[in-house]
């Protein structure tokens, strides 16, 4: 058997693609870990998002006008434990208060990761029913 005619990879060069193999992987796995992180911090401002349009919506048909000034409190939500900060303040409409509601994680308070603001409206008078949305809806829970 005639040494010349052997055919194959040299230790050199099966080195060199496993080097070139080993650069793909980790720019790879890089990618992946960007990829990983992008999607939590979507998802804490997605939830954040949500704890303060539904701390809007409760002080929207509360029975009372909310005081102005801060109120604050936490929540357990996603199973985890949110920290929110509302600021009632007046406006120039009489009958409109403004409300911003920020969210964080409650481990990390002082980095707000969603703020959401909106206006309420004075509660209804009493003996005034709910208004009736859908055709045929009485106003009352089932």
């Amino acid at each position: 058997m005639d040494r010349s005619r052997v055919q194959g990879f040299t230790l050199l060069e099966v080195m060199v693609a496993l080097v070139i193999v080993a650069l793909g992987m980790m720019a790879v796995h890089a990618q992946l870990n960007r990829y990983a992180v992008g999607a939590a911090i979507i998802e804490n401002k997605a939830l954040a998002s949500w704890i303060a349009s539904n701390r809007i919506a409760e002080l929207s048909v509360a029975q009372q006008w909310p005081p102005l000034g801060e109120t604050s409190d936490e929540v357990d939500y996603a199973r985890r434990v949110w920290t929110w900060r509302a600021r009632i303040s007046e406006t120039p409409v009489e009958n409109l208060r403004r409300v911003d509601v920020s969210v964080a994680l409650a481990d990390q308070p002082e980095q707000v990761l969603h703020t959401v603001s909106g206006l309420l409206e004075p509660p209804a008078p009493p003996g005034i029913p709910p208004p009736q949305w859908l055709p045929g809806a009485t106003g009352s829970a089932p």
